[in-house]
């Protein structure tokens, strides 16, 4: 086993260096629409029906661009999630 030892100053300022490139690398960007098993993992259902009738009421945006494609509007299922969070005492 092998010990590196470094100056305090010297190890800040490889760590702001190291977290510096990681945020100059593009990240993947997410999809903003989701499959409808996407949307149901994401919101911890396994009901069809429930994601039916979240989108029915209109508590989730979705696009259906063709007869059989649904897809989820990732921000809507996040302001969905937010908007039903309960803050803790």
């Amino acid at each position: 086993m092998e010990i590196i030892a470094i100056e305090d100053k010297a190890f800040f300022l490889l760590l702001e260096k190291v977290i510096a490139r990681l945020k100059v690398q593009p990240t993947e960007a997410a999809d903003q629409w989701i499959s409808g098993e996407e949307a149901m993992k994401m919101l911890r259902i396994k009901s069809k029906t429930t994601l039916q009738k979240l989108r029915d009421t209109g508590a989730l945006r979705y696009s259906q661009p063709e007869r059989k494609i649904i897809l989820y509007d990732v921000a809507s299922i996040h302001e969905y999630l937010n908007k039903n969070a309960q803050n803790t005492f």
